[in-house]
């Protein structure tokens, strides 16, 4: 009988996830191993006869559960991104006793006792910061999270927690079947007339890996957005459209009934745990502290911004009609128009673009910056199996050779991987003795065809240094304790070092480093360089508007009284609900039979339900901290420091307000956002 290569340590340097010999089949004895082993754990702790100290409790605690951790570290993300109809059925087998081994542990009354002894006595432990904010943390989460319910709300409580999560991982697995079913085969040349190579070839070996004809059009996004922004076929690009739109919404993937369950189970969690709504949980201790504040910020967000985003579909429509349109404009008309003006206005298209951004150029260009800023290197790991063919590994070494992290990436869409892009990890840092982190980013990038390597476009850029902000602030992160390292922060504050980064992609010195012509090697010159600078800003009102769009439905969903939750029972129910509450946000027409909230995977299958609003929170962070990179240098060394010093090494530390006053000097402006934005100009009259 062979060894399961997840229960025993891994040969590799630095433990590395042995993936060429992990087989599907090792999973589930993997759990049952790891699940057993972290009961023992928690029993140990409540059953140790001395009494509690920081060290026998509070730290024991924090590393019980480790073989689970590398259990769960490698099989959930492969989940995301490597899964099958066994991996799925696998997940749902095994995430109700998960969630039991954790209601377990967060409802064992000998536990919590200790740990209440522990933190009773706090003042006089001599603690050092990290400690005390590790106890804090540890005492809030039983508090808050049913230690202190009598056992009737305990047995309530982990019913509800073991339906959600079964109802969430189906979520997710409907979004992801719901794309895969839907094809666009196209065997007429008159039907992909205009479509640009690029389009045109990825759709071409499609089609020959699905072994038909012609050119195959899918709603994994390189497909899906290539074809919207330049297929003159508005039929088609309509059928596409409501492809996309009507994804789970009724049919054979409907999550109508998933998502009225999902909010009546978190509202009533919610409710057990003294809290009026599942919102009011989620962001008391986020920097946003309650909905009131989160709602505030939103509308006035959308007050300044809304007359600039009706601004920019007014544009386009005016453009579209000077231009022989004359149709009501619809949201498969949009981008397709919208294209159309962004080359006329600025001499600028994906054609010019994409062929100066080769990926692997690009992602070269990412670490020579990290290099720049932070002194750290990325060196390509050979030696190290990886999970998939198109998955690369890298040694990350600080300036003096210490080994920070290894850096797996994976960035071509395939049938299983979800669509999007995403940092994660398999495991954090922290430990004693200390294990550094690997850290994964995944992205649904253009495939290189026979002819081309994978190209780019603009907004592919700007995503991958997002990611590669996320990634750095895992690889960067240090400490002892895995829940205070890293990208384990409030929701509100972890996409600062991520949508700080892609500041760097209008930066000409970082252009010129990443943008280097595929064929002939020449450098992007500043003409081009000047009209991407200049296009930045391109409907800059109406992408933040439909950013907000989303953050406001999120709030109201989580704010939804009973009685409103208990409406939602057919497709056009959900449909019509979403149409109300992002009304203020509307700038396209509603099209019956679509909605995005039936796969809206971050707030139903994600970890930001409550927390979506806390993409634009971040923007404010991260467009008054880059402020301070353009004034002093984008390169600036000293303020590159400052930044790691006291922002991807702290993690969850201190308080996120305290951590970016110790960077800035001060609170943030959302002045700084608006302005970078281009959406405090004079409207046009």
């Amino acid at each position: 009988m062979r060894n399961n290569p997840l229960l025993h340590p891994s040969s590799l340097r630095y433990g590395a996830p042995l993936f060429d010999k992990i087989r599907e089949d090792d999973y589930l004895p993997a759990f049952r191993k790891a699940i057993e082993q972290a009961y023992k754990d928690v029993d140990a702790i409540t059953s140790n006869p001395e009494p509690p100290t920081f060290e026998n409790t509070i730290e024991a605690l924090e590393f019980s559960g480790k073989l689970l951790d590398e259990v769960s570290g490698i099989f959930f993300n492969l989940n995301e991104c490597l899964s099958s109809d066994k991996m799925q059925g696998i997940a749902e087998e095994i995430s109700p006793e998960l969630t039991r081994l954790s209601l377990y542990t967060l409802f064992n009354d000998k536990l919590f006792q200790r740990i209440k002894t522990v933190y009773e006595q706090r003042n006089k432990l001599h603690l050092d910061k990290e400690q005390a904010r590790l106890l804090e943390k540890r005492f809030r989460a039983f508090k808050e999270n049913g230690a202190l319910l009598n056992e009737e709300g305990k047995k309530h409580l982990a019913k509800n927690s073991e339906e959600a999560s079964l109802l969430t991982l189906k979520f997710g697995k409907n979004v992801l079947d719901a794309t895969n079913d839907f094809i666009l085969n196209l065997t007429d040349k008159e039907d992909v007339v205009e479509l640009p190579d690029y389009v045109l070839e990825a759709a071409e070996e499609e089609a020959k890996n699905r072994k038909l004809n012609g050119w195959v059009f899918t709603l994994q996004a390189p497909s899906y957005s290539g074809f919207m922004k330049f297929s003159p076929k508005r039929d088609l690009r309509k059928k596409m459209y409501l492809a996309y739109g009507s994804r789970c919404l009724g049919g054979k993937y409907d999550n109508t009934a998933i998502i009225k369950r999902i909010l009546e189970l978190r509202m009533d969690s919610s409710n057990l745990l003294g809290f009026k709504t599942p919102a009011q949980g989620a962001l008391k201790y986020r920097m946003a502290k309650n909905p009131k504040t989160v709602n505030s910020f939103l509308k006035d967000l959308l007050d300044k911004t809304l007359p600039y985003a009706k601004q920019d579909v007014k544009r386009i429509e005016d453009f579209a009609r000077k231009h022989g349109f004359k149709d009501k404009l619809q949201g498969w008309d949009f981008g397709y128009w919208s294209e159309k003006l962004r080359k006329s206005r600025y001499s600028l298209s994906d054609d010019q673009v994409k062929p100066f951004f080769r990926l692997e150029n690009v992602q070269r260009s990412l670490f020579d910056l990290a290099r720049k800023l932070y002194g750290i290197r990325f060196v390509e790991a050979k030696d190290i199996p990886v999970y998939h063919k198109d998955v690369k590994v890298y040694d990350v070494l600080d300036k003096d050779g210490t080994h920070l992290a290894l850096f797996y990436s994976d960035f071509y869409p395939r049938k299983s991987k979800r669509g999007g892009a995403w940092m994660t990890s398999f495991r954090d840092s922290g430990g004693i003795p200390e294990q550094r982190p690997l850290i994964s980013i995944v992205c649904n990038f253009t495939k290189p065809t026979p002819t081309k390597p994978s190209l780019l476009t603009f907004g592919e850029v700007t995503t991958i240094l997002h990611e590669f902000g996320h990634a750095l602030h895992g690889i960067l992160g240090k400490g002892k304790y895995p829940s205070l390292t890293g990208t384990s922060v409030t929701r509100d504050f972890v996409e600062l070092p991520s949508q700080i980064m892609e500041n760097w992609a209008v930066e000409e010195e970082f252009l010129k480093m990443a943008g280097r012509h595929y064929k002939t090697g020449k450098v992007i010159g500043k003409d081009l360089i000047s009209k991407i600078k200049r296009a930045r800003n391109y409907n800059s009102g109406y992408a933040f508007v439909r950013q907000l769009a989303f953050g406001i439905t999120d709030m109201a969903l989580h704010t939804m009284p009973k009685e409103k939750i208990a409406e939602i029972n057919t497709p056009e129910d959900l449909e019509n609900l979403e149409n109300r509450l992002k009304k203020k946000c509307h700038l396209m027409p509603s099209v019956k039979g679509c909605a995005f909230c039936p796969s809206f995977t971050h707030i139903f299958s994600g970890g930001y339900a409550a927390g979506y609003y806390s993409y634009k929170w971040a923007e404010v962070l991260e467009a008054d901290a880059f402020s301070l990179f353009k004034k002093n240098g984008i390169f600036d060394k000293k303020t590159a420091r400052s930044f790691r010093e006291n922002i991807l090494e702290k993690g969850n530390l201190e308080d996120a307000a305290v951590l970016y006053r110790n960077f800035r000097g001060r609170d943030p402006r959302p002045e700084a956002l608006l302005k970078r934005d281009g959406l405090t100009r004079p409207l046009r009259k």
